[in-house]
């Protein structure tokens, strides 16, 4: 296997962890919310646990990836992903299973920033977005295998189900961990941040053999100069990089107000509101998790041909359509229509803003500062997913749920008007290109 898509597969994998922890949840939570008799705010707690640890893991993920390297802090995620697996399984109340759950959302959060930015950084710019889309299509099939694994094991597991479906992630996480010490370190890190400039440009070899030694001296010359330009131009919150910054919030923000996960977290829920018996409901759950797969594939064959701003504009447009016919459905009680318009709200949300958020972050901030732009997108599409997962139990006791659909409806109408006035085309072009293009 050529050694570049190696090793972004197994950078890609804490895609998988990240998507099978964040949904496995789908289908405990209504178990533990009558296990301890939680009340609807300690229950949105105890499931947003692991979001608040990502909100965390996510703000302070990039002083890991600076300090101590991609490879060694991909092997850490690795390890925090491990623990929560097996505390969870064993919590024996209500709180410490928030602290196991909260460990596990320091993994997914960490995960976020060091992932994609790795596999930016060693990928060509030609390949770049279909191999840092790798880790979005990672996460889809953990969230596919999750659903799948709650079904099986909610159907022969008997009333400890919940403990298996939450520990059986314990076997993805070693493996994971084992593989990531196969890693090299990312060029762009050597050379830029720890200024070893013969590592970086041997591994540059590794990842691109056909070159001649004068190509790679000069990809190593634009990464130093690169580097060297960025540490006179001030801080991370000055003006030169206002409009990076503006992109990677906005990206994040509109990803979370779409409502996607509060609809993978509550598909279950969602369903059973339509009449669906519990075990029809989590194998509707699981038809989620394939839809989602068949067109992350879509979103991936199509983000390096028509580019990153194209894909947001298709999702943009089936967001609306999709939220806009859930929200009729639930006012005038049209149930049967809510399973197709789920699903196509999530094949446009893996066409579009599935598929682009995390490759479009790690690609459109310069090299001294891409882990802290990394860590500040990610962190805002935590800060928002967090406070979604908490309050959406709530916001669907006290709103109808057409008016909930109806809300995350006009939130991606605003999607659309900003994709169009403000968000640049990215694909093609090499990062150190892309610095100049976006701030200069």
């Amino acid at each position: 296997m050529n050694k570049l898509l190696f090793w972004s597969i197994i950078s890609a994998l804490a895609g998988f962890l990240f998507g099978f922890d964040t949904v496995v949840i789908s289908g405990a939570e209504q178990t533990i919310q009558h296990l301890w008799n939680l009340s609807p705010f300690l229950h949105g707690l105890a499931i947003s646990g692991a979001l608040w640890g990502t909100v965390l893991g996510s703000m302070v993920g990039a002083f890991p990836t600076d300090r101590f390297g991609r490879r060694k802090t991909l092997i850490w995620i690795g390890v925090l992903y491990l623990i929560s697996a097996v505390w969870s399984a064993l919590a024996g109340d209500v709180y410490s299973f928030i602290i196991a759950r909260f460990l596990g959302g320091l993994g997914i959060g960490i995960s976020t920033v060091a992932s994609p930015l790795f596999i930016s950084e060693i990928a060509p710019p030609a390949s770049r977005g279909r191999l840092a889309g790798m880790f979005q299509f990672n996460i889809v099939f953990g969230i596919l295998v999750a659903f799948l694994s709650n079904y099986l094991i909610g159907k022969y597991m008997g009333e400890h189900a919940w403990r298996w479906m939450l520990g059986v992630m314990a076997f993805p996480s070693i493996i994971y961990t084992a593989c990531c010490f196969l890693l090299p370190e990312s060029p762009r890190w050597l050379i830029a941040n720890r200024r070893d400039r013969s590592a970086g440009v041997a591994v540059l070899k590794k990842i691109n053999p056909e070159m001649s030694d004068s190509e790679l001296n000069e990809i190593a010359d634009n990464i130093e100069s690169s580097a060297t330009r960025e540490s006179k131009t001030g801080g991370f919150w000055s003006g030169h990089l206002s409009k990076p910054i503006a992109l990677a919030f906005l990206i994040a923000f509109f990803n979370q107000l779409s409502g996607i996960n509060a609809i993978l977290y509550f598909a279950p829920r969602i369903f059973k509101m339509t009449g669906l018996e519990e075990n029809a409901a989590l194998l509707q759950s699981v038809g989620i998790g394939v839809t989602n797969l068949i067109f992350t594939f879509v979103g991936l064959w199509l983000i390096d041909r028509l580019g990153r701003r194209t894909l947001l504009y298709i999702g943009s447009f089936g967001y609306i359509a999709s939220l806009g016919l859930c929200s009729w459905a639930f006012f005038t009680e049209h149930f049967s229509i809510v399973p197709v318009c789920i699903f196509a709200f999530i094949a446009s949300h893996a066409i579009g803003q599935g598929a682009v958020i995390w490759v479009f972050i790690s690609e459109i901030f310069p090299n001294r500062f891409r882990a802290t732009g990394q860590s500040l997108g990610s962190a805002t599409h935590w800060v928002f997913a967090a406070l979604l997962t908490l309050f959406f139990p709530k916001m669907v006791d006290a709103l109808p749920a057409g008016v909930v659909f109806l809300i995350f409806t006009g939130m991606m109408v605003l999607q659309l008007i900003w994709v169009k006035l403000m968000v640049p085309e990215t694909k093609g072009t090499s990062l150190e290109g892309l610095e100049t293009k976006l701030m200069h």
